[in-house]
């Protein structure tokens, strides 16, 4: 046992209770999907162990527990088991009586709790109120311990299973892989991740980091991930704000609605169905990681960065930019809202300066719910089909694929950040061709180039640098934007350092007696670092090839 002392076994008298009947109808209440397991795989460990399920031993012999309403009788030696303490045997009324002194099994005590702590056996307003629950939260070690012993008890003496839905949750585990325990010292107090991180950070790292089909393992620098996303929300958030406060947003109109902004209208509708549903199925990792790419990559990289002019001034007219507001208002409002659950602190403070901001409503004819109410009692966003506009949405892919490759171009090859590029694109579709001669000043801003050529075909000029994307090529010339022959000197200088060490770390993860003896984690680092070395040696060579003549 956990002191190391010998335990010698030997049988004793106990009192037990007969599972085969209770399971049963256990069983019965699980097929009729009156609960259902979240993920559903966890439902077959349940039946499993229901349908093997043997007599259970109730008595214990321990310090403290609910004791066992039996008492022996001195005169007869028969057993009166009640509710209440007797003062004489049921059977011969002889005074001489004695309770038995073992307590109950605490999940025999816990199997009742859904309904004990409420009443129970009166028929309370507590009991008719709150039992039966809808969803119970729990880990997958204690399913037959607790889970099915409720859902058995509750059928057996409320006629109801107590909950309809079971969440199983993944188990944070250490950095090695072991769980956590005060006999390892390994446990990590989430009162001090909070102080250093947030509140925010942590609560919302976890929920990204837990995924249905493994445990996690633990680290403090992961939850870096969600601080940085906090500050990426508030600065978003702070940045709008400074625009919007004061702006009459009730005299916004849809027809004056911009590229960008009917395409993020567009992208927020399918975030919210994406999102509703991936909750409704309680599968919060996938919702969480949804909300993430549409608030830093859709809203933040895109959208923001393409309004900045609007918003500013410098394009548009005073419609147009009070569209733009409008427009980044509404998504803001239901940006808080999605993502409240998941971060419930920020996303409360930048609601109720939301509000401060636009106390007259959020602009198309959406009202302002509730100014003075917390965020928590709003109403969840509501998808509305009639903005979704998915040709939009496949012509806004098109352009960000275009920037993203003159982005990766301008970093390969090392150009200047400051410096400002001419882009070539060729493309034999007229839809597409049309499509970037009406955007070309989007790319521009976004990929900081000063011309963008549209051609329908093009041969490839001299000292250029190429990508394709799709059934487009685009090209680059980097003449007067870096020495070429240079940039070759040090880009063949650093490919040949990084074989050299991918070749070391190859060696060893080839050795036998590496592998044999070394620690997990110093393996699974010179594994991670043979894969950033092969990633990196393959961006270097993409980029001596676009020097090449």
């Amino acid at each position: 046992y956990r002191c190391g002392t010998i335990i010698e076994p030997y049988l004793s008298l106990q009192w037990f209770v007969k599972m085969k009947p209770l399971a049963r109808e256990a069983i019965k209440a699980t097929e009729e999907e009156k609960v259902r397991f979240h993920p559903a795989r966890w439902r077959k460990v349940y039946l499993s162990w229901l349908e093997n399920v043997r007599d259970w031993c109730i008595s214990r012999q321990i310090w403290w527990g609910h004791r066992i309403p039996a008492w022996y009788c001195e005169s007869c030696e028969r057993i009166t088991v009640a509710r209440e303490d007797p003062e004489a045997c049921s059977h011969c009324q002889s005074e001489e009586i004695r309770q038995d002194t073992d307590v109950l099994d605490t999940w025999f005590s816990s199997a009742l709790w859904p309904f004990s702590t409420l009443g129970w056996p009166e028929k309370t307003p507590e009991l008719s109120y709150y039992y039966p629950t809808d969803v119970l939260v729990t880990a997958r070690d204690i399913i037959y311990f607790w889970v099915a012993r409720m859902v058995m008890m509750g059928l057996s003496e409320m006629d109801q299973v107590p909950f309809g839905d079971v969440y199983v949750h993944a188990f944070i585990l250490d950095e090695k892989g072991r769980t956590m325990s005060k006999s390892l010292g390994n446990i990590v107090d989430p009162v001090e991740m909070a102080a250093k991180y947030g509140a925010d950070a942590v609560r919302f790292s976890l929920i990204l980091l837990t995924v249905e089909v493994q445990d996690v393992r633990f680290s403090m620098r992961k939850f870096e991930m969600g601080r940085n996303f906090a500050n990426k929300v508030w600065n978003a958030a702070r940045f709008l704000l400074m625009n919007i406060d004061g702006a009459d947003l009730s005299r916004a109109k849809e027809e004056k609605l911009n590229f960008e902004d009917r395409w993020i209208l567009s992208r927020l509708v399918c975030t919210i169905s994406e999102v509703t549903s991936a909750l409704e199925k309680f599968q919060f990792n996938p919702a969480a990681s949804r909300i993430y790419e549409f608030i830093w990559h859709e809203f933040c990289d895109w959208y923001l960065e393409a309004i900045k002019p609007r918003l500013l001034g410098d394009e548009g007219d005073d419609q147009e930019r009070l569209a733009t507001l409008a427009t980044s208002t509404l998504v803001l409002d239901h940006i808080l809202r999605l993502l409240h659950p998941f971060m419930p602190f920020i996303t409360e403070k930048l609601w109720q300066r939301l509000n401060e901001a636009v106390p007259d409503g959020r602009g198309f004819g959406t009202p302002l719910e509730a100014p003075s109410e917390s965020l928590i009692r709003t109403r969840w966003p509501e998808a509305k089909p009639e903005r979704r506009d998915q040709k939009m949405e496949t012509s806004m892919q098109t352009l960000i694929e275009v920037v993203r490759a003159l982005r990766n171009i301008r970093a390969e090859t090392n150009i200047p950040p400051r410096a400002e590029i001419k882009a070539i694109i060729s493309t034999p579709e007229e839809k597409t061709k049309k499509l970037l001669q009406d955007r070309q000043k989007f790319i521009k801003d976004m990929a900081g180039a000063a011309e963008v050529t549209i051609a329908e075909r093009t041969a490839r000029p001299k000292d250029s640098a190429h990508a394709v994307v799709g059934q487009m090529e685009i090209f680059v010339p980097l003449a007067g934007l870096l020495d070429t022959r240079e940039e070759k000197k040090r880009l063949e200088r650093r490919l040949a350092k990084l074989s050299q060490e991918l070749a070391t770390v190859e060696a060893k993860l080839s050795n036998k007696d590496f592998l044999a003896k070394a620690p997990a984690e110093v393996i699974q680092s010179q594994k991670q670092r043979k894969k950033s070395l092969s990633g990196e040696r393959k961006k270097l060579t993409a980029s001596l090839e676009a020097l090449k003549d």
